[in-house]
């Protein structure tokens, strides 16, 4: 009997179905944003009907990698900025399984910024959650890639000299298919576009707002924010047009640190191949998952060296 035969099946799945035995409450600092994206998160699978044995969770390094003890899943706790390719080998190996990475500003921006360019550019189908509190929270404060020009901390007492990166528009033109913007005061919201999100077909990106009450006072608790699918003077951009979207990406990173925070869906390309189906149809992947043959007795298994042709 093959260990992803659950894989598939119907089953009523509730979000507490989530939660573990072994460390089933989280001890991230009272106030932390990070409490909204577990519980958005085990409400999005919940509703798609997926059990925990069809998902696997990769996390990074730092407040966020924590999720993956909080989360019942198959899962893997990564080394710094290592969360994207370890998710990458997950979905190759077995395209059944929902793949899910989850990092840190500093984790995915910074530190595994190279990853995060190319698993967007290859459009690798799978979700990517990135905890944006413009700060390095579990270091004690640092200035993160996205933490704004002026940001005061410890390490930069006279305040940050460099000017943030815009996640939004480096997702977009590096390749993702789904790119939004949610955040841990709007619940309702992130667990909408959780789903959408897992549900793509490709590279979803979801820029999570997640305030660090502990180390990062300027961000507050990023209200009032405005959904720009529900307001009438920012709906008029196209979702599956990349300039119209950009524009509203640029909007969207100019005004978070003007005070005005924009959350929302930016952009979704429902027409362009994942980077498993591309690799499908050119038959650089089997028809069969490669992690089933661990599972059936009668695989006749080779070498590497039996596979590839010597070079000549």
């Amino acid at each position: 009997m093959s260990a992803f035969s659950a894989i598939g099946e119907e089953t009523d799945v509730e979000s507490d179905d989530y939660t573990p035995e072994l460390e089933p409450q989280a001890t991230w600092c009272p106030g932390c944003g990070d409490f909204i994206v577990l519980k958005a998160l085990k409400q999005a699978l919940a509703e798609l009907g997926k059990n925990p044995d069809e998902v696997q969770l990769m996390t990074g390094i730092g407040c966020s990698g924590k999720l993956s003890s909080y989360f019942e899943s198959y899962g893997f706790h990564t080394i710094h900025g290592r969360a994207l390719p370890v998710a990458r080998a997950s979905k190759l190996i077995n395209p059944e399984l929902e793949v899910i990475a989850a990092g840190g500003d500093g984790d995915g921006y910074g530190i595994g910024g190279n990853h995060f360019m190319h698993t967007a550019r290859e459009n690798h189908d799978m979700t990517y959650i990135v905890f944006n509190n413009e700060v390095f929270g579990l270091t004690k404060g640092q200035p993160s890639p996205t933490s704004p020009k002026g940001h005061k901390s410890k390490m930069t007492p006279h305040g940050n000299a460099k000017a943030p990166m815009r996640p939004l528009s480096m997702a977009l033109s590096a390749g993702a298919t789904y790119v939004a913007r949610t955040a841990a005061v709007n619940p309702r919201q992130a667990k909408e576009i959780l789903v959408e999100a897992i549900e793509h077909d490709g590279f979803a990106h979801i820029d999570f707002l997640t305030q660090c009450p502990t180390w990062n006072k300027d961000a507050k608790q990023y209200v009032p924010y405005i959904d720009v699918q529900d307001s009438d003077e920012y709906d008029d951009f196209e979702l599956d047009d990349m300039r119209s979207a950009w524009e509203m990406m640029r909007t969207t990173e100019d005004g978070l640190y003007e005070g005005k925070v924009l959350t929302g869906r930016f952009y979704k390309d429902d027409r362009r191949p994942s980077y498993q189906d591309e690799k499908k149809e050119r038959g650089d992947l089997p028809q069969t998952p490669i992690a089933e043959d661990y599972f059936d007795d009668s695989h006749d298994w080779k070498r590497s060296y039996e596979i590839i042709d010597k070079h000549k």
